[in-house]
C-alpha cells in the first residue's frame, strides 16, 4: 500500500474514523477476553487471553481491509512462505535487545543476575506460546491496519506517534502509571512500529515483540519466576531503576534508528522503481 498524502480532507477524516473504530473494537476484545479467560482452565491466563484477542484482531483486520477494498498484504498481515523465518529472526532480535539491556544493567548499575531453580523448559514453552499470541494481538491491533492506514493518509511519523499514544493509553488503563506507560510501552511501540514500516509486514515485529517479552519473563520481570532474578543491594534501588531506564532507552533508541535507516533505504528504492516505470 503506497503512501498517498494528497488525499482529500474527507478521505483523511474517513480513514481516521475507521482506524479509531478498529482500535476501539480491538480494545473491546481485550475487555471481553478477561472474563472468558477466567472460565477456561488455562495456565497461564495470558494463553487464553492471547488466543482469543489475536483471533479477534485478525478477524477485524480481514473485515476492515475488505471494507477499504485492500488486501491483507497492504497492511502487512498476509502470511507468506517467509513469515515464519522472519518471525524467528525478529524473535532473535528481541532476545538480543533484551540481552543487551540486561548486560548494560549489570555493567552500569548495581544489578546482579542470579539463576533460579523454579522455572522449567515446560514453563518456557507455555509462556513463549502465550507471549507470541499476545504479540500477534498487539501488532495486529496497533501496527497493522491502524499504522499502515494512518501512514497512507497522514505520513509515517504522525502515524507512529498517534499509534504509540493509543498504545500508552491502553497500558495506562491496564493499571500502569503514565510515566511508565510513556517510557516503556510508548517507546516500545515506536520500535515495533518502525520495524513494521521498514519490513512492510508484521512477522518481524511480532517476533521482536515476543522475543522481548519472553526475555523479560526469563529474567523474572513479568510477575512470574523465570530462569534468572535481579538482585540489588539495599539502598541502591533508585540507582538501579534509573540505570535500567537509561539502558532501556539506549537499546530501544538504537533499534528504532536501525529500522528507520532500513525504512529510508526501502522507501528510496521504491521511489526509484516507481520513477523508472
Amino acid at each position: 500500500m503506497r503512501s498517498n498524502l494528497n488525499e482529500s480532507p474527507w478521505q483523511c477524516v474517513r480513514t481516521a474514523g475507521r482506524v479509531a473504530l478498529f482500535m476501539f473494537l480491538c480494545a473491546v476484545g481485550v475487555v471481553v477476553a478477561g472474563p472468558i479467560a477466567k472460565q477456561i482452565p488455562a495456565d497461564p491466563a495470558e494463553l487464553a487471553i492471547g488466543l482469543f484477542t489475536s483471533v479477534w484482531a485478525f478477524a477485524l483486520t480481514i473485515a476492515f481491509v475488505r471494507w477499504d477494498r485492500l488486501s491483507l498484504a497492504d497492511v502487512g498481515a498476509a502470511f507468506t512462505k517467509r513469515s515464519v523465518t522472519k518471525a524467528l529472526l525478529g524473535f532473535s532480535l528481541g532476545l538480543s535487545i533484551l540481552g543487551a539491556w540486561a548486560v548494560l544493567c549489570a555493567i552500569a548499575g548495581p544489578v546482579t543476575w542470579q539463576g533460579t531453580k523454579d522455572a522449567s523448559l515446560g514453563a518456557l514453552g507455555v509462556f513463549t506460546l502465550a507471549y507470541v499470541l499476545l504479540a500477534c494481538r498487539e501488532e495486529l491491533a496497533f501496527h497493522g491496519y491502524p499504522l499502515r492506514r494512518l501512514d497512507r493518509s497522514f505520513g509515517m511519523w504522525f502515524a507512529q506517534i498517534l499509534v504509540a499514544l493509543v498504545f500508552v493509553a491502553e497500558h495506562r488503563l491496564g493499571g500502569m502509571s503514565w510515566e511508565r506507560s510513556l517510557l516503556g510501552p510508548g517507546v516500545g511501540s515506536l520500535l515495533f512500529g518502525m520495524a513494521a514500516m521498514a519490513t512492510r509486514g508484521l512477522a518481524i515485529p511480532i517476533g521482536l515483540h515476543a522475543g522481548w517479552n519472553i526475555g523479560h519473563w526469563s529474567l523474572g520481570l513479568k510477575g512470574n519466576t523465570g530462569f534468572w532474578q535481579g538482585a540489588v543491594p539495599a539502598g541502591k534501588e533508585d540507582l538501579a531503576e534509573n540505570v535500567a531506564l537509561l539502558a532501556y532507552l539506549t537499546v530501544m533508541g538504537i533499534g528504532i534508528v536501525a529500522f528507520w535507516l532500513r525504512y529510508r533505504t526501502t522507501r528510496d528504492s521504491e521511489k526509484k522503481s516507481q520513477a523508472s516505470h
